[in-house]
């Protein structure tokens, strides 16, 4: 009778710690799966909109908001900007925000080795992200799609046609895309969002970036290689390339941002108003903002002298990401070539921005 409660309680017990680790497995799996779809910390390159190793160069008209910068290369390989040097930093006409280059004083040399360091630690974080919520999604071609958040994985390149791709979820919602051939995003294709903000969407690519003509895209570019931007595009979010930027009268905007509140997690706290694509226009250009929270949101357009061109919105809106077109021929207006400027009012956030129509 010893011997045989002695042999019970030892089957009991083994059974008792494989149920244990199965438990234990059990609980691990979920967290490991979430931590797949966790935001890809970019360190200081996130304090830059353009980013690249060996050179950003412009033709044509291109609006940048943000600083932008390069290293190893010197300040000369950022070309068609007439730069204005100013000691640790340059300015151009072209950019509301900085450049920096490794040449220029210090502390500029050492922020941008670390910034530079930082986007490459960021690019192999993304490219390591295991457990996709998807692969080979469309054989590569996403035109068409609504993505939710998630991992998503692809073997080959991807396509986005002229028809474009949604990316639509709420503003705490992570987006990965890893990518092992190109990326292209055809002449006039739209990345939409609905709900997403492009702070929280990074495209991991391995090969090149080409942005087309009039394109719009939404989010953080993690290049290997080169990012091209053809004319007219535009781009909300960052272009961080380990080889060079090139840019044809586009138009760059650094995105809002989100702020992690204790104990809720990541949450947005910004409005913001973003460049209006493409600029110049002729004769209609759209105008994207994000509420971060519900609002009563006028939305309107005037000339240089201060008079009301046009009423684009008036009314109540929920938090969420909008566009807005404005078709200066619509409505009998017949707006003549020159500057413009258009201005957001939601709730206590009021913000302008400057619009050029070219016929």
């Amino acid at each position: 009778m010893k011997i045989y409660t002695t042999h019970t309680t030892g089957i009991l017990d083994r059974w008792m710690r494989f149920l244990g680790a199965m438990l234990v497995t059990a609980l691990m799996i979920p967290a490991i799966a979430v931590s797949q779809s966790s935001i890809v910390n970019l360190g200081a390159s996130g304090d830059f909109v353009i980013l690249a190793k060996t050179g950003i160069s412009t033709t044509g008209v291109t609006h940048i908001t943000g600083d932008i910068g390069v290293s190893p290369a010197l300040a000369s390989a950022i070309t068609g900007f007439n730069l204005i040097a100013a000691g640790t930093y340059s300015t151009s006409s072209l950019i509301t925000g900085n450049v920096f280059a490794p040449d220029y004083t210090e502390p500029t040399p050492t922020n941008l080795t670390t910034a530079i360091g930082n986007m490459q630690t960021a690019y192999t974080d993304a490219a390591n992200r295991t457990l996709p919520d998807s692969t080979e999604l469309g054989a590569g071609n996403i035109t068409g799609k609504t993505l939710t958040h998630g991992l998503f994985k692809w073997g080959t390149g991807v396509q986005i046609d002229a028809a474009g791709v949604t990316i639509s979820g709420s503003a705490t919602d992570i987006w990965i895309f890893q990518i092992a051939g190109d990326l292209t995003v055809a002449n006039d294709a739209h990345v939409t969002l609905i709900g997403a903000l492009a702070s929280n969407i990074f495209w991991q690519v391995a090969g090149q970036v080409t942005i087309g003509t009039t394109a719009v895209m939404n989010g953080n570019i993690l290049c290997l290689t080169k990012i091209a931007m053809n004319s007219s595009a535009t781009l909300n979010g960052r272009a961080l390339a380990q080889t060079a930027v090139t840019l044809i009268g586009n138009t760059v905007n650094k995105p809002a941002t989100v702020t992690a509140v204790e104990n809720i997690g990541i949450a947005p706290r910004e409005f913001a108003l973003f460049q209006n694509y493409p600029n110049p226009f002729n004769p209609s250009t759209k105008i994207q903002y994000y509420l971060a929270k519900p609002a009563q949101v006028l939305l309107k357009v005037y000339n240089v002298l201060g008079l009301e061109v046009a009423t684009l919105v008036n009314g109540h809106q929920e938090a969420n990401s909008y566009i807005v077109q404005f078709n200066s021929n619509e409505g009998g207006l017949n707006l003549s070539s020159g500057v413009y400027f258009y201005r957001l009012e939601a709730g206590s956030f009021v913000s302008t921005k400057k619009l050029i129509l070219m016929k």
